[in-house]
């Protein structure tokens, strides 16, 4: 499984936490990832920027995810993960 965990805390929700919720789950649901994805919100984890959103993939920290830099750090950091999960 892939956990991908987005922070709801005070900034990032702010910075449109919300937005990249909807965009994972998207993502998941178009692509039938559902047994390979976990979405969870997670509070601050300490890794807050000046711009977007703290997203945590298995326990890798990544800042600054905004609406526009969503689909390259899918593309990037998600789908190789998952990727390996289906094999």
């Amino acid at each position: 499984m892939v956990f991908v965990s987005i922070c709801v805390g005070s900034s990032c929700h702010i910075k449109g936490s919300a937005d990249i919720v909807d965009l994972v789950q998207k993502e998941v649901d178009k692509n039938n990832l559902s047994d390979y994805v976990v979405l969870t919100g997670s509070f601050c984890t300490g890794n807050c920027n000046r711009s977007g959103v703290t997203v945590s993939v298995n326990d890798v920290a990544y800042p600054g995810i905004t609406k526009e830099s969503f689909a390259e750090f899918w593309q990037n950091k998600v789908m190789p993960l998952v990727d390996s999960e289906r094999k």
